[in-house]
């Protein structure tokens, strides 16, 4: 399985991962439109939320919108998604994200974009077994 796995402790706030993603899916600069969010942590760290590709969206989707795929990445088909947000109420992480006047929601695709940007090396694309 392919996920985007954090290192917390590298991370410096600088939010380039949040920018490379909403610019790369979105096609503008917003954190909102981010599938990756860095928020303030206790004593200055930082606490990165990422999907984790744990499926539990998979199970919920009622339109079977939500696939995995070869590489076993947890991907959206925004054809079949009837937005109910049955996704977003199973994800435990709350990394299935919506932003206001988005028609689907969206998470982590594991693509890579943001641990290629990433000037500490918090972010890493890594390959685990099921």
């Amino acid at each position: 399985m392919k996920y985007l796995r954090t290192f917390a402790e590298k991370c410096n706030g600088c939010n380039v991962c949040m920018s490379v993603c909403s610019k790369l899916y979105f096609k503008e600069d917003n954190p909102e439109k981010s599938a990756i969010r860095v928020s303030p942590g206790p004593d200055g760290s930082h606490i990165l939320s990422v999907c984790d590709q744990c499926r539990r969206c998979v199970e919920e989707c009622p339109t079977l919108a939500i696939t995995i795929s070869k590489q076993g990445v947890v991907m959206i088909n925004k054809t079949l998604c009837i937005n109910c947000l049955a996704c977003v109420g199973a994800c435990p992480s709350a990394t299935m994200m919506t932003f206001r006047g988005g028609l689907v929601p969206f998470k982590c695709i594991a693509c890579d974009a943001c641990a290629k940007e990433c000037p500490t090396g918090a972010l890493q694309i890594e390959i685990k077994e099921n």
